[in-house]
């Protein structure tokens, strides 16, 4: 029996000179990555299409520190969705309730921000230990709606204003004499910047270290096969309050840097729709894997904000009606460009090196079998 070989000297002989570097860079990306976004509130490179100015501005930090808090949020509640198969549509009751109780004591205890903060955490903890336990008693839809009954519920009690403590609709200011003067100001953005930049490094160790632990290998078993789980001698029940308690812990975290960013808590955050943006940032970067949520979630937040400034520019409005009436509303071209991505990207953005790599291979494949 013969088989076809490749002549000596061809790809065999260059993949071991160009395969060791390239994986080695590869592997090192992460790091060269957070140098790069270190040192941004110090670089003037400005990136036409992509941010008005330089990047060091105040506004474009601004910018960039939220699209990291969106995309650590992102990271956080994929271990939910991604990792133990969980749909909960009430995410945002937690990331609200690190904004809203931080600044609640801040206003009406006159405690310090760190110990407001504190509160804050710990209560984002309580909650979503005690919805969890209830939620996680149901499955399957029963389970997302369940967790949607309660995000409205927190929704509502938020937009009423009982003993005026949550600011109704306009939410509340936070008190600027109680926030770190390091923190506070234009001139400080840069310094917000760092705390948003801790925040996504932190909540990326946290995930990675939850996902390779022996838990993380049943949250795997579960969005797998809940019922073989069971039949191994372990209770799902547990594992997947863990996933929800640590999710809704890094989300009150989150709400705690957001406050900081916006310098107040608006019911926004409270929302069923604010969770079904980070639905969106997550299946939109790529479910169940390491970086797809931060891609999807800074991808997102960026889009949001830049999509806004291009449907009211002059170039969209000078546009004939038909063209300019669904290009002016930003929720149109996100909703586009999020389509785009879904069907063009199966498996989401996060995907695109290995389609890229798999369609050159196939290419060089078929390049090869028509070599004579």
């Amino acid at each position: 029996m013969t088989t076809a070989t490749e002549p000596r000297g061809t790809v065999r002989t260059a993949d071991p000179h160009l395969a060791g570097p390239l994986h080695r860079a590869a592997r090192w990306w992460p790091v060269l990555l957070l140098a790069a976004l270190l040192v941004a509130p110090y670089s003037a490179l400005p990136l036409p299409g992509l941010l008005d100015g330089p990047i060091g501005s105040p506004g474009n930090l601004q910018l960039l520190a939220l699209c990291l808090v969106f995309g650590a949020l992102a990271t956080g509640y994929d271990l939910l969705l991604g990792r133990t198969g969980l749909l909960s549509f009430g995410h945002a009751l937690y990331f609200a309730a690190g904004t809203y109780v931080t600044n609640t004591v801040m206003l009406e205890a006159g405690l310090s921000f760190a110990a407001s903060a504190v509160l804050g955490l710990l209560a984002g903890v309580a909650l979503s230990a005690l919805l969890g336990a209830v939620s996680l008693r149901v499955s399957g839809i029963g389970f997302s709606m369940v967790t949607l009954a309660f995000a409205q519920a927190g929704s509502i009690l938020v937009q009423r204003d009982p003993g005026g403590v949550t600011g109704g609709e306009e939410g509340r200011a936070a008190p600027a004499d109680r926030l770190p003067a390091s923190l506070v100001g234009i001139d400080h953005t840069a310094n917000l910047y760092w705390v948003a930049l801790a925040y996504l490094v932190l909540v990326l160790a946290v995930v990675h270290w939850a996902v390779r632990s022996p838990t993380g290998r049943v949250w795997e078993g579960i969005r797998e096969n809940e019922r073989r789980v069971e039949m191994l001698g372990l209770r799902p029940y547990g594992f997947k309050l863990i996933a929800f308690v640590l999710a809704g812990t890094l989300a009150a975290l989150g709400g705690i840097v957001y406050l900081l960013l916006t310098g107040g808590a608006t019911p926004q955050t409270t929302t069923s729709d604010f969770t079904l943006s980070l639905l969106v940032m997550v299946v939109l970067g790529g479910s169940g894997t390491r970086w797809g949520p931060m891609l999807g979630g800074v991808l997102y937040t960026w889009a949001d904000h830049r999509l806004g400034d291009l449907a009211g520019s002059g170039a969209v409005a000078d546009l004939p009606a038909v063209l300019r009436v669904p290009l002016s509303q930003p929720l149109f071209l996100l909703g586009a460009l999020f389509v785009a991505v879904i069907y063009l990207l199966p498996g989401g953005v996060v995907r695109l090196p290995a389609r890229l790599r798999a369609t050159r291979t196939k290419r060089a494949a078929t390049d090869r079998e028509e070599t004579p």
